[in-house]
């Protein structure tokens, strides 16, 4: 029975489309708990000292592992084990994991014995703070996890190029139950530290749940001194891709000092609202970049350009057109999703306004972000690895640039006008709202360059793109200036004072929006909305029908 069940889990998914719905869908089960970890921290702590704690240590082990795990990442690993035997597979897994846990371990110990003064570097005014003791000690704690995702990364690429998408997608889920029981049963017990303690029991989650994929492909690593022959290729290849990832958490590394500065809760509300905004990132963005990726490698390794361009044009245009329908609804209902979500307990009505507010201004670039996601993995399949890392650094530069821009002018200069705009003036921590706008700005450059850098792999690339765009902004303004009716049709009927009657209005105004969105689409002819439809019915046909492999789909070839 319980193989029976873990096949039907672990069945391989090859077409592009039923693949991105389906990694959407399991991801969602993953957001949903991550929001439930969100609900928790919200409840239990507030927008107040102790998250701002733990939101400023997770930031070290963030920078860790973007500098040190990813040098021998996916990414680079999938192009080299497609189509190779098991022998082969399993010395360049087996040297590869040994490479990073002996490099990446001797990294955290040495930031571990100088944590203190990092710490007091970055943000003075947390370690001054009561808890210093056990901000240090959880900080040190949490740098068992880049270590931990390190290997998960090794080991999961066995199971994308497996096309094992359901387990891939089932990784974040046990990772943030481990959370949310460091939160709930640990935190009483132990304090900030026993928060990372969960943490720890998560990322071994996310990395056990890979172990069967790979032993049942017969390329389980072991220990194995590395090669110079072996792994120069692989960290040479790794570096760029490394060093790209390093520049994104340097960059929210600065925006997180910056709003340590700013005042107490800043950090946790710039944080959550973050978290909220990856929600709809990881249902469109990531799950189409995780999805094409194996294809874009294929068609990239046997040279069919005109198929890498043809896979490539299809995943960004639904990202394109999905994520603008998401900011219209996302526009509207910042406020209800953020009452839903996050305001219980000590969430107070001034931390949901503010998180609410950053909300729709990081919302703006969720387009971007998700097009940055499928062009750098384009670039890494296409062997073209030094371009991301130097768009992130151009557009980790502009954004640090802006930030400090915009928090050296006069409030009444920027953050009065866009706090008087998104309803939050009036509240001290407000220029907050500017570090989400460089951020917006600074993913909305990376994504113009990164297209650009695609010329020469796709050069018809651009063009593709209109389309959907203009398709996806009216069905957001439609869908946005439904809702807003509904939302005003509805407001005189109940006050808004329990959780029931605030998620009640908001699930009929969006149902009705995103109906009407649908609709929009559906009388423009968008032939992404028309693929959706047909891949949603094709997916849950086979998924209902048996347990089986899913056949390739007409619009992409099927794995060797």
């Amino acid at each position: 029975m319980v193989r029976k069940i873990f096949e039907r889990i672990a069945a391989p998914i090859r077409g592009l489309h039923q693949a991105a719905y389906l990694l959407a869908v399991l991801t969602l089960a993953s957001q949903i708990l991550a929001l439930l970890r969100d609900r928790t921290f919200a409840h239990t702590f507030g927008a107040g000292p102790v998250l701002d704690l733990y939101y400023a240590a997770f930031r070290v082990p963030d920078l860790v592992f973007a500098l040190v795990s990813s040098l021998v990442s996916a990414y680079v690993i999938i192009p080299r084990i497609t189509g190779a035997d098991k022998e082969t597979t399993r010395k360049l897994l087996s040297e590869s994991a040994t490479f990073l846990f002996g490099v990446g371990g001797a990294l955290c110990l040495a930031i571990a014995f100088f944590m203190p003064q990092f710490l007091s570097f970055l943000y003075p005014n947390f370690v001054a703070s009561q808890h210093q003791a056990g901000f240090v000690l959880l900080a040190r704690i949490l740098l068992l996890q880049p270590i931990l995702l390190g290997l998960s990364g090794v080991l999961a690429s066995v199971t994308q190029v497996h096309r094992r998408f359901v387990l891939f997608a089932l990784s974040p889920v046990l990772y943030n139950l481990g959370i949310i029981f460091g939160a709930v049963i640990l935190y009483p017990l132990w304090g900030l530290p026993g928060i990372g303690i969960g943490v720890v029991i998560g990322a071994v989650a996310y990395l056990a749940v890979n172990i069967p994929v790979v032993i049942r492909a017969g390329v389980l690593p072991s220990f194995r001194i590395p090669s110079m022959r072996v792994m120069i290729p692989v960290v040479r290849d790794s570096v760029p891709r490394s060093l790209a990832l390093g520049m994104g958490s340097i960059t929210a590394l600065f925006l997180t000092a910056f709003a340590s500065r700013i005042g107490t809760g800043a950090v946790s509300v710039f944080t959550l609202a973050g978290n909220l905004e990856a929600v709809p990132l990881a249902l469109i963005g990531s799950s189409y970049a995780v999805a094409a990726f194996p294809a874009l490698s294929e068609a990239s390794a046997l040279e069919k350009r005109d198929e890498f361009t043809r896979i490539l044009s299809a995943s960004a245009r639904h990202i394109i057109l999905w994520s603008i329908v998401c900011i219209g609804l996302i526009a509207v209902l910042r406020a209800h999703i953020v009452r839903v979500i996050l305001g219980t307990g000590a969430f107070d009505w001034q931390a949901t306004r503010l998180t609410a507010a950053l909300l729709a201004v990081l919302a703006v670039g969720l387009a971007a972000q998700g097009l940055v996601l499928l062009f750098s993995r384009a670039l890494y399949a296409a062997r073209q690895s030094w371009w991301p890392l130097f768009y992130q650094i151009a557009g980790g530069a502009l954004t640090v640039a802006l930030a400090l821009v915009f928090l050296s002018l006069p409030s009444i200069d920027l953050s009065a006008p866009l706090a008087s705009f998104l309803k939050v003036g009036g509240i001290s921590e407000t220029p907050i709202l500017l570090l989400a706008l460089a951020a917006t700005l600074g993913q909305i450059f990376l994504a113009a360059l990164s297209l650009f850098a695609l010329k020469g792999v796709a050069p018809s690339l651009a063009r593709m793109l209109a389309r959907p765009f203009v398709d996806g902004s009216a069905a957001a303004l439609v869908g946005g200036a439904a809702t807003y009716a509904v939302l005003a049709l509805e407001g005189g009927i109940a006050p808004l004072t329990t959780l029931a009657a605030v998620f009640t209005q908001g699930l009929i105004a969006g149902t009705i929006g995103l109906a009407a969105a649908a609709l929009t689409l559906f009388l423009l002819k968008n032939e992404e909305f028309r693929v959706m439809v047909q891949a949603v019915t094709r997916l849950v046909h086979s998924r209902s029908r048996r347990a089986t492999v899913l056949a390739p789909s007409a619009e992409e070839p099927a794995q060797p």
